[in-house]
């Protein structure tokens, strides 16, 4: 991972829904929820057998998490740029074309005033794609890694997974009720933490009924009525799409990265602590995870200190280093350069990293 893109995979996956690195669901062909009165328990199960979904359609994403609107790209550094775009993603509205053949085979495209950015996934190959930038990244996964795999843009599956992981003990469910998202009957069920150390105060979910597929997710701040994340289908058509759409050739005159971890795999180490390829590790569970990447990753020389960078405009100085808080993510950068992310207040990333 390059420094300069520290802030959107720190960032994404903390704002999906407050629970880091869930554990990959069981896969089994989609069946419709039982019964016309359907437990929780119904809902969340139909969730799971959902993953070999085959599907197409567009989605809208916005956020209102108290920060001000930025421009995208502004800055002239490179990690000022990066991080203008990350946070763009937590300021303003996007909508995305999403194609799935099952849990192995996924495109997002994201498309901007005269640019794109695309991730694509087919088997072990992931592709990424920014047009602005002309840059791609090649990731080989191995080869029976089913994870999710994002680049900032979060899709109802994500959050519910997410979400569905906290669960047990730590999450209050309520009884289904019946919706309509994108002219699919659905099943919405609100889950609702019961610790009070995390910012999230609850997260609908809602579930087609005939698929087990998450449509819409809204994630609301603790006290705040207004959602502070939500993303939905505004489109949807089921049946595998085109095989072409899986395939990816960067142009010619790309600048491409390559990264192979086909014989990588993500192993525990210690009490409560999951260590990943990249030296990032998590810990705690549910609502109160907090990830940590390490030391280098965030390059505090470059952040800038006279108040005119973007970051510095974005954070404030707190013990050890210097923080972004948003009303459902708090993110904190050391002095010695280790990033915090969480669902959390500042004092609990603080406190893990002393």
């Amino acid at each position: 991972m390059k420094k300069s893109v520290w802030l959107p995979a720190v960032i994404a996956p903390v704002v999906v829904a407050g629970a880091i690195a869930a554990p990959a669901l069981a896969n089994a062909a989609a069946t419709p929820i039982a019964g016309t009165n359907p437990t929780a328990a119904d809902v969340i199960a139909s969730v799971a057998r959902s993953s070999d979904a085959q599907y197409s359609g567009k989605l809208a994403q916005t956020s209102d998490l108290g920060l001000p609107e930025l421009p995208t790209g502004s800055g002239g550094s490179s990690l000022e740029g990066d991080a203008s775009d990350a946070l763009s993603m937590l300021t303003s509205s996007h909508t995305a074309r999403v194609y799935v053949d099952g849990a192995a085979k996924q495109r997002v495209q994201v498309t901007k005033q005269l640019a794109e950015q695309d991730l694509v996934r087919n088997g072990s190959d992931v592709w990424t794609w920014d047009s602005t930038k002309r840059e791609a990244t090649h990731v080989t996964l191995p080869s029976s890694d089913r994870r999710s795999v994002q680049d900032g843009t979060a899709t109802p599956a994500d959050i519910a997974r997410r979400a569905i992981a906290a669960v047990t003990p730590s999450t209050t469910v309520s009884k289904p009720t019946a919706t309509s998202v994108a002219g699919h009957d659905a099943w919405q069920i609100v889950l609702t933490p019961k610790s009070a150390d995390t910012l999230v105060g609850s997260v609908r979910i809602a579930v087609d009924q005939q698929t087990g597929l998450p449509l819409r997710a809204v994630v609301a701040a603790k006290g705040q009525q207004t959602p502070a994340f939500q993303v939905g289908f505004t489109s949807l058509d089921y049946g595998a799409p085109a095989a072409r759409l899986f395939d990816f050739t960067p142009p010619s005159n790309a600048d491409v990265t390559t990264k192979d971890l086909s014989h990588t795999g993500g192993t525990g180490h210690g009490h409560g602590v999951h260590r990943g390829a990249d030296g990032a590790s998590v810990t705690g569970s549910g609502w109160g995870t907090v990830v940590e990447l390490p030391a280098g990753t965030a390059d505090r020389g470059q952040l800038g200190t006279d108040g005119s960078g973007l970051l510095d405009q974005v954070t404030t100085a707190v013990a050890g280093g210097r923080a972004l808080h948003t009303s459902l993510v708090s993110v904190y950068l050391t002095d010695d350069g280790r990033v915090f992310a969480g669902a959390v207040p500042v004092a609990t990333l603080v406190a893990a990293a002393e």
